[in-house]
């Protein structure tokens, strides 16, 4: 992406989410239209024709022919800068030089948007770069294309070969950096508790701002670390952890979230869950699994009350969720009738009685199936032999 100086966050991301946010059905219409002038201003001042031709082929915003026009010029006239340079470095200057000036017209062609040039172009600046730690340079801009765009191949694709760079050498501020490029790839596929790994391992050495700031970092860390570790690893790693205990409360409603659900506290506990659907929703990674990530937290808090009870009144349940004993009902039936939850509803009596499941019953019962699994492939066997 565009060079990022200290701790910015990349203009063309903050452009990615500003088109998310115009294309959500859940943003009101008075806020796309202030939502539409800060894209088409990061559109015009960055010279995007080609980005401008996909937003409206996606009826993102409406064709100005002059406007589209006047990008065009702009761009026909800075390529060809760009590869007088190029010529030019090749003649008359040396090897670093000539790299420089195609990573340049690799930078242009991300900057105005045209994907498939500057991929194009980062390979060509490639076969021009020796030092590992300056292909790795290349990759980054590769991985940033691809959450611009959403390109999960290209950016599996780009950690993959990150990960065989190292193997050749690398200096650790890089490898910290692809943690959270990876944990945020994780993230965005549903692999929340390898995107918790990640994270939590990249807390106290984050530097990677052109991605998000510290603070959205945070923010994932906590929601995918809520439904990725027990009780006491989430106590030692994010409820304790200096790190985020130093920002938490920047962020509305995420230290209440945390820790009224270690607290026990479950009310509260909703609240602070209520808070934060609406940026879970709005999130342009998170969007995708808004209805599974309810899910897992709902079937996390449930089971944490459980674990306490061998029998209790669903209105008591209820009345410590601060709901009615009607939504505790049907969404416990739900939970229990998909597998997520260990108990059974008494009706009648108004009661949820828990049936953990026994551990070392279930493997016995799983070694004993997989034995007569085994057993009956050796007589199949046996028979083959024999004829």
């Amino acid at each position: 992406m565009d060079a990022q100086d200290g701790n910015q966050q990349s203009q063309q991301l903050i452009l990615g989410h500003n088109v998310f946010l115009l294309k959500h059905p859940d943003v009101p219409d008075i806020e796309k239209v202030s939502l539409k002038d800060e894209v088409l201003n990061s559109v015009k001042s960055n010279e995007m024709a080609p980005y401008y031709e996909t937003l409206v082929a996606d009826k993102v915003v409406e064709l100005d022919q002059n406007v589209l026009d006047a990008m065009r010029a702009k761009n026909e006239e800075e390529i060809k800068k760009l590869d007088e340079k190029i010529a030019d470095a090749e003649e008359n200057l040396g090897e670093s030089e000539v790299r420089e000036a195609h990573l340049a017209k690799s930078l242009y062609y991300i900057r105005i948007g045209d994907k498939e040039k500057a991929l194009e172009q980062l390979k060509l600046t490639e076969t021009k770069t020796v030092a590992v730690g300056q292909k790795m340079d290349l990759v980054f801009y590769t991985l940033q294309i691809g959450f611009f765009y959403m390109d999960f191949d290209l950016i599996s694709k780009s950690i993959d070969k990150a990960k065989n760079l190292f193997e050749e050498g690398g200096d650790w501020e890089r490898k910290n950096r692809l943690k959270v490029y990876e944990g945020l790839y994780c993230m965005a596929t549903r692999n929340f508790k390898k995107a918790t790994d990640l994270f939590l391992g990249s807390i106290s050495t984050f530097t990677t701002y052109e991605l998000f700031p510290y603070e959205t970092f945070i923010f994932y860390t906590v929601l995918t670390s809520i439904i990725s570790l027990d009780r006491v690893s989430l106590k030692q790693k994010v409820v304790d952890a200096p790190e985020i205990l130093t920002v938490i409360r920047k962020i509305p409603n995420l230290s209440e979230f945390l820790n009224s659900l270690y607290d026990c506290q479950y009310k509260s506990f909703f609240l602070a869950f209520a808070g934060l659907t609406e940026q879970i929703k709005l999130d342009r990674y998170l969007h995708p699994h808004f209805r599974f990530y309810m899910r897992e937290v709902r079937t996390v808090v449930y089971s944490q009350f459980l674990e306490s009870y061998k029998s209790v009144t669903i209105e008591a349940m209820a009345k410590a969720f601060g709901v009615t004993v009607e939504f505790i009902d049907l969404e416990l039936s739900r939970f229990i009738a998909a597998g997520k939850l260990h108990c059974k509803i008494d009706k009648v009596a108004g009661v949820l009685e828990t049936n953990r499941p026994d551990a070392k019953n279930a493997l016995y019962q799983a070694t004993i199936k997989q034995g007569d699994f085994l057993l009956n492939r050796i007589q199949k066997l046996s028979r083959v032999i024999d004829l």
